[in-house]
């Protein structure tokens, strides 16, 4: 049978308690500003850490050197540019670890323009990503571009998300939305300089534009997201089927990947991209210092050791694994809670969960920047049916409540 709970009878019990209670009864009016301040401190935050505490990456060379070549054809120049304009945006510590590694990778690339510029096709498909940083050096530094666009990248992303929580009315769980961020190393994305947090955030939006039905702005948005990586393809691809296979209206997701296998092929084909098996093989079998001709020969033992390897880093060094799966736990308590998915959603829902999966195991690399894109928008996905099952429970308490003060009347 439900009771009251006794009265605190020391007064500081009584005052704590009167003050929980005030906190819980203002946090329940004001969840939905609350929520919102919360999560836009936090991203102004993220974005300012960006700006004044940006991580030194190697990627950030080979990045450089392809907004470049338009200017420096030839292969030492281009590589005397890349170095030079990194040695002046970084501090000398953060230089010297990017070039120095004892006669390794790094001091090989720092003396032979020859392989560092073999090295390119990789970074080259990123076409969108190399015109930006190509444009915006025409106005700043290079590093300096590299961090705007990070920046950039962090405001939209979160104004994105915000907009989303408003449409569903969820803003009171944008603080939640904000400890996912945190543990899906949203910082991290940030402070690196490179396309990740970018095409994230144009991934968001397009699936955003999609959730709301505005097919035009899906297809450009999905499409400019795959121009940024286009490995984003594989998700694409997925998320077509599972359209065509549920019969969902939604030709804009459709145009977008259309557009993107189109420009795959012939971005790649421009790009001089080594190939699958090639970039695989440098980057998480062995970094091969010259990729012009390197061909080897395909191995299954060498990719199920590679995949294997990779597995164990990703469940034990990453949080993607475990993001994911914290993912999936909410659909199904939701579910369980006799709150689902409309069709429209839960369809993006699995192409997220499954394009994640075959994104791995087509190359399989076990850094949670090539997974992130997938890591929040199932989030905001559950938003909705959270927010009905906090009603819900809110209704339930507020009637349990109703029979307690009901029950103690003599």
């Amino acid at each position: 049978m439900l009771t009251k709970s006794p009265a605190a009878q020391n007064p500081l019990d009584r005052l704590a308690e009167a003050g929980l209670a005030w906190g819980e009864g203002t946090y329940a009016r004001l969840a939905a500003p609350i929520g919102a301040a919360a999560f836009a401190l936090y991203i102004l935050l993220t974005a300012f850490t960006a700006w004044v505490m940006p991580e030194a990456n190697w990627d950030m060379l080979p990045y450089l050197a392809i907004s470049g070549e338009s200017s420096y054809p030839d292969a030492q120049a281009l590589h005397d540019y890349a170095y030079s304009t990194v040695r002046s945006g970084v501090s000398a510590g953060d230089y010297k670890t990017l070039t120095d590694d004892g006669g390794g990778f790094r001091s090989h690339m720092t003396e032979n323009a020859a392989d560092f510029h073999s090295l390119l096709g990789m970074y080259r498909i990123k076409f969108l990503y190399a015109e930006i940083l190509s444009t915006l050096s025409a106005a700043m530094s290079p590093v300096e571009a590299m961090r705007l666009v990070q920046v950039f990248s962090v405001l939209l992303f979160g104004g994105i998300t915000l907009l989303w929580l408003r449409r569903e009315k969820a803003l009171a769980m944008a603080p939640v939305v904000g400890a996912v961020l945190i543990m899906a190393d949203f910082g991290d994305a940030a402070r690196a300089s490179t396309p990740d947090l970018l095409t994230s955030a144009l991934l968001l939006g397009g699936l955003y534009a999609y959730v709301r039905g505005r097919e035009v702005a899906t297809a450009i948005l999905l499409f400019l997201a795959f121009m940024v990586r286009p490995d984003n393809i594989v998700f694409l691809a997925i998320f077509a089927m599972l359209l065509v296979a549920f019969r969902q209206k939604a030709w804009g997701a459709l145009a977008g990947f259309a557009a993107s296998l189109i420009a795959y092929f012939a971005i790649s084909h421009w790009a001089h991209h080594p190939g699958w098996w090639p970039h695989l093989w440098f980057s998480s079998i062995e970094q091969h210092y010259n990729m012009d001709g390197f061909e080897p020969a395909f191995s299954a033992a060498a990719y199920l050791r590679t995949f294997a390897t990779s597995l164990l880093r990703a469940v034990n060094l990453n949080s993607w694994v475990g993001v994911s799966v914290l993912a999936l736990a909410g659909w199904f308590a939701a579910g369980r809670a006799g709150f689902w998915l409309d069709r429209r959603a839960g369809v993006l829902f699995a192409a997220l969960v499954l394009g994640a999966l075959a994104k791995f195991t087509v190359f399989p690399i076990h850094d949670t920047r090539i997974y992130f894109p997938h890591l929040i928008p199932p989030f905001l996905l559950l938003a909705t049916p959270f927010m009905a099952l906090w009603a819900a429970v809110a209704r339930g308490q507020h009637r349990a409540a109703l029979h307690v003060i009901s029950g103690d009347k003599p």
